[in-house]
């Protein structure tokens, strides 16, 4: 598939909208954090675009995940939070708690940047604002938007903690939450504005001028902390990183008019060229434009392996397709497609759709609670498992040929789990099966 076609895909569906107008959200309010800081024009465009080509940022705008408008609500709490303590109007807390709570209800690590304010107004004259009715509003709208997905999980038993103990787990396991704090220089901002959110750290705690922003500093501080001491995955943080971008751009602004006018203009023509040529760097890495493929497709994916695992999803609904209708009638009839995992499961229902193909049904994340059907199926079209585990829920399975691509690129998500296989005669009637058959991954 040529670049171009890619990026038609993405801009051309819903999903990819959205994630591009999250991504362009947060890119414009960074360099509206750096207005209301003080800077000109150049500090907010620097901000801004120091935001944006952050891998994690570059990432988010291509790939439709809840870590897309995670990231815009970070950024939102920061820019409300900026215009708090510019203003002094505490009728600001409303909007604060109206951006956390529509961040819970994305990712429950909205927490963690609510412990750096819960923090940050503790340990900054920001304690004032105890005694305001307008802050406890912002915290009462903020459990009423988050409310749904409180009783969600009271009805069903708090089942997001057992899968976030799981999943944790297994980071811990495979070691994807080791190098934290250097993920931090690399993937959560860009190498070459580290500087920059450094500049940003030091004008909050450090310069007179933001003396009355440095909560926003303990907005980043703790979270930081917290994350490393519950070993977070590092990009867990990247959405932070702006509103110290915006500051380190006030701040550079306001270094640079100190200097002569030609040394002022090294310094701006130095920053333009580095954020265009890192800007550049990344986009070819982390942005699905190489090849498939290709030297430069094998670089990028292994350093961003997110794409790899959608390759091969409408040939897999195609081959499923195929072999449903070369069914017996019978078989047809009281037909079930069992997925090994969610992202498989949720690709067979959206290319599934144009060959009407059923529902797919699967033991793994939620869709474990969206159940097995009624009535259960008889015969199953299973895709993503190993042959042991299918011969232990079933006593007949018939293996009728493997998944593959166009490409030859092995999918990360399916693995050597490529089999496809028809089966027959659940060994356990279906609720008790379906009870042992859930995961979490």
């Amino acid at each position: 598939m040529r670049p171009s076609r890619i990026w038609q895909k993405i801009a051309s569906s819903d999903s990819g909208i959205l994630v591009l107008l999250a991504q362009g959200i947060a890119m414009v309010l960074t360099g509206l954090m750096a207005r209301e800081l003080g800077g000109n024009r150049l500090a907010q465009l620097v901000a801004a675009i120091a935001a944006a080509i952050a891998p994690v940022a570059f990432s988010s705008g291509a790939l439709f995940q809840y870590v897309s408008f995670d990231h815009l609500w970070w950024v939102l709490t920061a820019y409300l939070m900026i215009r708090l303590l510019k203003s002094e109007d505490p009728r600001w807390w409303l909007g604060i708690g109206a951006a956390i709570g529509a961040g819970m209800m994305t990712k429950y690590t909205m927490a963690f940047l609510v412990a750096g304010i819960v923090g940050g107004v503790l340990l900054t004259g920001a304690r004032r604002y105890l005694r305001s009715p307008w802050l406890w509003c912002g915290v009462a709208l903020s459990i009423l938007i988050f409310l749904p997905n409180l009783l969600w999980q009271i009805h069903h038993n708090f089942v997001s903690l057992e899968f976030l103990q799981s999943i944790h787990a297994r980071d811990i396991r495979v070691g994807h939450t080791d190098g934290f704090l250097l993920g931090q220089l690399w993937k959560s901002s860009n190498v070459v504005t580290v500087p920059l959110w450094l500049a940003g750290l030091y004008y909050f705690f450090a310069v007179p001028a933001g003396k009355r922003y440095r909560l926003m500093g303990w907005m980043f501080v703790i979270p930081l902390a917290a994350f490393f001491l519950a070993k977070g995955r590092d990009y867990y943080l990247a959405p932070a990183y702006p509103m110290l971008l915006a500051a380190g751009a006030v701040w550079g602004e306001q270094w640079a008019g100190t200097l002569s006018p030609a040394r002022a203009r090294r310094v701006r023509g130095t920053t333009w060229r580095a954020l265009a040529i890192s800007g550049v760097l990344v986009a070819v890495v982390v942005l699905p434009i190489a090849p498939l493929g290709s030297r430069w497709w094998i670089v990028a994916n292994q350093l961003n392996d997110n794409f790899n695992e959608e390759i091969g999803w409408p040939e897999m609904a195609e081959t499923v397709a195929h072999l449903r209708d070369s069914l017996p009638r019978e078989d047809r009839a009281r037909l079930g497609i069992l997925a090994g995992d969610a992202g498989e499961a949720g690709a067979l229902n959206l290319y599934g759709s144009a060959y009407g193909l059923p529902r797919a049904i699967s033991g793994s994340n939620s869709h474990w609670l969206r159940g097995y059907g009624d009535p259960p199926p008889q015969t199953v079209i299973a895709v993503g498992f190993s042959r042991d585990v299918l011969d232990w829920a079933f006593e007949s399975c018939e293996s009728t040929g493997h998944l593959t691509n166009r490409y030859g690129i092995k999918n990360s998500a399916i693995g050597d789990n490529t089999g496809v296989f028809v089966c027959r005669r659940l060994r356990q009637p279906w609720p008790e099966f379906w009870k042992q058959f859930r995961w979490f991954g």
